[in-house]
């Protein structure tokens, strides 16, 4: 066995006993507990191993469960994820706007939704020889961008560069 692999699988093994001791001594309800089983055992582990169906599954069960709207933010993002990864980008960005109603604080959300306009939608158009649906769909993942990069300065270079060289960049 590879050495990241053994040092991945420490780390992982000792996370999951961390997790597990402040689950028993940190007074949560047990609705949050169960969430968070649901979030932790369930959907990371399942979507780390590429087990998306299974993932969704447990997710969705964790949003049953998880009353914390900032947790449940994590819960809904990561079902995007799902949906982005299966090719479901409508469904994606359904899952993303939710995650961000929550927790306004979510710069991955809001890149993520800038990756789905700007090249699942706006590429798309241009192939299509539709350019004005396509500076549409660009102008609204500036919008996203900005969002993200107002939320931590420094991150998504290249995303500010296209900003920045398609003359987008101005920050409201």
């Amino acid at each position: 066995m590879p050495r990241s692999q053994i040092n991945r699988n420490f780390i992982d093994k000792t996370s999951s006993i961390v997790a597990n001791i402040l689950l028993r001594i940190i007074p949560t309800t047990s609705g949050e507990k169960k969430a968070f089983t649901y979030y932790r055992d369930g959907g990371m582990s399942a979507q780390s191993e590429g087990n998306y169906a299974e993932a969704l599954q447990n997710y969705y069960e964790a949003t049953r469960s998880e009353i914390d709207p900032y947790d449940r933010s994590y819960i809904l993002y990561n079902i995007g994820l799902i949906h982005t990864s299966n090719g479901e980008h409508t469904k994606a960005l359904e899952y993303y706007f939710q995650a961000i109603e929550r927790n306004p604080f979510l710069p991955q959300a809001f890149n993520n939704m800038a990756v789905i306009c700007h090249y699942d939608q706006g590429e798309r158009a241009i192939l299509r020889g539709d350019s004005e649906i396509a500076e549409a769909w660009f102008d609204q993942a500036a919008e996203y961008w900005k969002q993200a990069i107002g939320l931590t300065p420094g991150n998504y270079i290249e995303a500010h560069n296209w900003l920045k060289i398609t003359r987008r960049l101005e920050f409201e």
